[in-house]
């Protein structure tokens, strides 16, 4: 893959980030009932997206930052290059024209939730927003190549630090526009 600068990736991934932040912030001012409406009986609604969110963050949060605090590989590097499967899964999260439909996992699916989702996914979501800001601040100081960190899929599957980044990210854009679309609807 291409290198690309670290720095501007994390600017655009810090960027995102805050973006995702105010337009949960700006969820705050709907009342409950207008967060718990679906757009349509088989999709989900506001709230029910922000949970999915919360669900992964519960793992990718500490999982970045216990990679970051133990890389080995301390100081940023000028440039990130993504790997093939990294790639894969990032563009695939990404919201665009070609965005393309994902099978949830039943885990990660708020229909199957041990407990009812409520309304302290908001707050929950904005938390997990300010603590990436955080944790986007600290991977400027390890190499975003070189750490790699789990993922929830399995533990035979590595990604660079700024595929995984990129991937949770992209993750949090994507639903954050479809709990927009689902507050939208009528």
């Amino acid at each position: 893959m291409k290198a690309r600068s670290t720095t501007e990736l994390l600017a655009a991934l810090t960027e995102r980030t805050e973006k995702n932040l105010r337009i949960a912030q700006g969820f705050l001012a709907y009342p409950n009932q207008k967060l718990h409406l679906r757009p349509r009986p088989d999709a989900w609604n506001a709230l029910e997206c922000l949970g999915h969110l919360n669900f992964y963050s519960a793992y990718y949060l500490p999982e970045i930052r216990k990679q970051i605090a133990a890389s080995k590989y301390k100081g940023a590097q000028p440039t990130f290059t993504s790997s093939w499967l990294g790639n894969k899964f990032a563009a695939g999260m990404k919201p665009g024209e070609k965005m393309r439909k994902i099978s949830t996992p039943k885990s990660a699916n708020p229909g199957n939730f041990p407990h009812p989702v409520g309304e302290d996914e908001l707050p929950r979501f904005i938390r997990c927003q300010e603590e990436t800001l955080e944790l986007l601040k600290l991977a400027e100081k390890v190499d975003l190549t070189r750490t790699k960190t789990g993922t929830s899929l399995t533990e035979l599957i590595r990604l660079r630090l700024g595929d995984t980044l990129r991937v949770v990210i992209y993750h949090n854009w994507r639903h954050i526009e479809q709990a927009q679309r689902a507050l939208a609807a009528k």
